[in-house]
């Protein structure tokens, strides 16, 4: 279990509890209250750094919210593969996964830890622990800022490990074995665990298995980083679809994932009393009539509620959907290019008012205006150059 040495410490974690549990988070753009007025965030890029990009690990780039431009792009940190990125919700720390398969001499990734630089915004590293498998793809800390959780795309196994006192991080504490197969011979010959989410209470951790056609639920106890499955233990996706990044609506009752396999998205009823899911509809995120090869990334979920956006690699294009207010379910309003190749992740600012796409192929980020009425993208004209990037995040600066 985390101890907690002093008063000021044991103070401080529970304004994060509190803030977290509230609908509020310091430093993540990931708040479901944004703030009173424009200003300046620090936009972190997770990349792959065995490409031809050769990308030295973590990039930063000061985002002004008055103007939606993207400042200089600079290195943050380095770090191998860091594909993914994830931010405390409470103190200046990032997690990033070390998507590779040999850590230490054994069959598995890591999980490194930095600590972000009150002035700059550049990371000081703070050490990395196994993922408790290979392959790791998605990193998630959760809400009280105690744990952080792992999905290992190569092993099809899920972790679990808790933060120290100085932001490092302890071994896994939960390392859970996914088992099973499903339909796709290419792509489901076995697990393949591929993002998680929290509910609202920080009580149920859900993970999306990309070979197995499911949604693995787990009960958390953030304080010590246990891992435990539900009952019920998940739910099935449809047959070949593949689930791979979900995103909860701002009312907790509705989830909705993303399926790479058959580019679709799932909408899921939430009962968070049992921790237990719904299937209630899916649609396509491609055009009508598109006869070209494309898989999903990303998907997310406006700060309004009003509309859910998902990225098509192929395609190369953000889909637009309406959320209904009364029942989740969703419209289908369009498409937006996203001025680039293969966009794996895209990410919302905390105003609601601009998304940014990472083209991973094409080695740059655009930047979108979101209107706010009908939620439509417009380029803004503005793409920057990152190499092979994966993953963006958002953060307030630190004072």
């Amino acid at each position: 279990m985390l101890t907690i040495t002093t008063s000021a410490a044991r103070n401080f974690l529970a304004l994060c509890i509190a803030l977290s549990l509230a609908g509020g988070r310091l430093p993540a753009a990931e708040s479901d209250k944004p703030p009173d007025a424009p200003g300046r965030l620090w936009v972190y890029f997770g990349t792959y750094t065995n490409t031809a990009a050769k990308s030295k690990g973590i990039y930063l780039g000061p985002f002004d919210l008055a103007a939606g431009k993207i400042e200089a792009v600079q290195p943050a940190g380095e770090a191998p593969n860091p594909s993914f990125l994830a931010l405390h919700p409470c103190r200046p720390l990032l997690y990033a996964v070390a998507e590779m398969s040999n850590f230490n001499g054994k069959d598995s990734g890591a999980v490194s830890a930095f600590s972000i630089q009150r002035k700059t915004g550049k990371l000081t590293p703070l050490g990395q622990q196994s993922s408790g498998g290979s392959g790791p793809c998605h990193v998630l800390v959760d809400r009280t800022g105690q744990c952080v959780l792992v999905a290992n795309y190569g092993s099809g196994s899920v972790a679990s490990l808790p933060i120290r006192e100085d932001g490092g991080l302890e071994a896994a504490c939960s390392v859970i074995q996914h088992s099973g197969s499903s339909v796709n011979p290419q792509r489901q010959q076995g697990p393949h665990a591929h993002g998680f989410v929290l509910d609202r209470a920080n009580r149920i951790a859900l993970a999306a298995d990309l070979g197995l056609d499911k949604i693995l639920i787990y009960r958390l106890i953030a304080d010590c980083g246990k891992l435990s499955l539900n009952r019920p233990a998940g739910v099935d996706a449809p047959a070949g679809a593949g689930p791979r990044h979900m995103a909860f609506h701002p009312n907790g009752r509705w989830l909705y994932a993303i399926n790479e396999l058959n580019n679709t998205v799932t909408v899921y009823c939430y009962d968070a009393g049992r921790g237990a899911l719904q299937i209630l509809e899916s649609f396509s995120t491609l055009p009508e009539g598109f006869q070209g090869g494309s898989s999903t990334a990303e998907i997310a979920v406006h700060p309004s509620g009003k509309f859910l956006y998902g990225s098509n690699r192929g395609h190369n294009s953000i889909a637009i959907f309406a959320i209904d207010a009364q029942s989740g379910k969703l419209r289908p309003l369009g498409h937006e290019s996203t001025r680039g190749k293969s966009p794996r992740s895209f990410a919302i600012d905390p105003t609601g008012r601009f998304l940014l796409a990472a083209n991973q192929d094409s080695d740059n980020v655009a930047v979108f205006r979101i209107d706010p009425a009908g939620g439509g993208l417009e380029a803004i004209g503005q793409t920057v150059a990152v190499p092979a990037p994966v993953c963006i995040v958002m953060m307030r600066p630190v004072e």
